[in-house]
């Protein structure tokens, strides 16, 4: 068995480094999985990527002949046309045991710069789901990330990590937002975009009091599904200057693979305001708001992913004691996994090597016969269950270490040199 993933986040790596190496819109995905397949068929690959981590899981049954680190980072290299030594040292690269765990922290928001929050199942729940849509995953990967998703559900009902403000929206909105505003009852909200985050954050400002909401999206069918939800208006894209202007809370939630929104754009339509205060909260990844934008005038408050680390990590130390548990949870239930996996890949070794000295045993008792074509029945009986015995005596140290190693969870070294020390000619 072979797991490797290759993952930049929000640990070692800044929001510039994440948003030129993001699959931002399912088309980069397609031709992800496109390219990937090309180069290596007989992987398994799933890609996960939102604001805060772009990771890569790859696996093979395999554990000697599947794809490398090298082989990963050079995709990425190629595919975003990014020089590998632009970002080799700002990624974790982990494999086996390590894998798994990651990727179990991941779904449990361990990982998460907000401590509990509950997009990052449904994240990676969505990865799992494109990937099998591309007929990139395979054996390991399925019963790999639905584990995954049951470690996190047991994670979320057994602790109390998602106990209070556990979501970006929710961090962002509470800490943020009334630092700047003690009310948004009187406050003009603009909504730039109408996926999942947008929704998350109105209900949260909802919750907080505002009341005049407007949506604006490139799809106005989609603006104004989301208006309606929360009582809103969905206004047209043409007419986001205006409401740049205007708005005195704007969350911007595209998936826009460019920045949407320059200072000079954003300076136009402050000089058509009266300079009122405005909260920006840019949760794109690609930002949607150039940085500079915070610069146009005092009362410009600019908010992105990565300004909420601060934040994050008062929430993480908060709810250390419930970490604790999330941990103990995921470090069994890894070990559970691997005992599993691992006994799948014992199975078939155990079994091809029985047949394979049945095979030999067999072919000397026929040797055998041809040349004492006289021995009787009762001989013959004899001299086979000899042979079983040595045969059963021979096989016994080989296939117990493995059982034990496979039980400890560690069986791969084992298993290599089982394959080449007496399954050397297999295919």
């Amino acid at each position: 068995m072979n797991v490797l993933v290759v993952s930049c986040n929000h640990h070692k790596a800044g929001v510039q480094l994440r948003e030129r190496l993001a699959f931002s819109n399912p088309e980069k995905l397609q031709q992800a999985y496109t390219q990937w397949r090309l180069v290596h068929p007989d992987s398994e690959l799933v890609v996960l990527s939102t604001c805060n981590r772009v990771e890569i899981y790859a696996a093979d049954e395999q554990d000697d002949a599947g794809v490398s680190f090298d082989d990963i980072t050079r995709f990425i290299s190629q595919f975003h046309d990014v020089p590998t030594d632009e970002f080799v040292d700002s990624v974790l690269a982990q494999s086996g045991v390590d894998a798994v765990s990651h990727l179990f922290q991941v779904a449990c928001s361990i990982d998460s710069m907000v401590l509990g929050e509950p997009q990052i199942v449904n994240q990676v729940k969505e990865a799992y789901r494109i990937a099998q849509e591309h007929d990139a995953c395979g054996p390991l990967t399925n019963v790999l990330f639905q584990h995954a998703l049951k470690v996190s559900a047991q994670v979320r009902t057994e602790t109390g990590l998602a106990d209070g403000r556990v979501s970006i929206a929710s961090v962002a909105v509470g800490d943020f937002g009334k630092s700047i505003f003690s009310r948004f009852d009187n406050k003009t909200v603009l909504v730039i975009g109408a996926g999942e985050m947008a929704e998350e954050t109105l209900t949260y400002l909802q919750s907080e009091g505002a009341c005049k909401i407007v949506v604006a999206n490139r799809n106005r069918d989609r603006a104004e599904r989301l208006a309606s939800q929360f009582r809103g208006e969905a206004v047209d894209y043409s007419t986001l200057d205006d409401w740049l202007a205007k708005a005195d809370v704007i969350v911007s939630t595209t998936g826009a693979s460019e920045t949407l929104i320059s200072k000079a754009r954003f300076a136009a339509a402050r000089a058509k305001s009266n300079r009122h205060p405005v909260f920006i909260l840019d949760l794109a990844a690609p930002r949607d708001f150039d940085p500079a934008t915070s610069s146009v005038d005092d009362n410009v408050f600019l908010y992105d992913i990565d300004a909420l680390e601060e934040t994050c990590n008062r929430n993480r130390m908060a709810r250390e004691a419930e970490v604790q548990k999330a941990m103990t949870i995921i470090a069994n239930q890894t070990q559970t996994f691997m005992q599993e996996i691992y006994h799948r890949a014992t199975g078939p070794v155990i079994h091809r090597l029985r047949e394979h000295w049945h095979d030999i045993s067999r072919g000397e008792l026929d040797r055998l016969y041809r040349k004492i074509p006289t021995l009787d029945q009762p001989q013959r009986q004899a001299i086979e269950a000899t042979i079983q015995r040595i045969v059963n005596k021979l096989l016994h140290p080989p296939l117990e270490a493995l059982k034990d190693e496979a039980k400890a969870g560690t069986p791969e070294g084992l298993l290599h040199a089982i394959r080449r020390l007496f399954l050397f000619g297999e295919k």
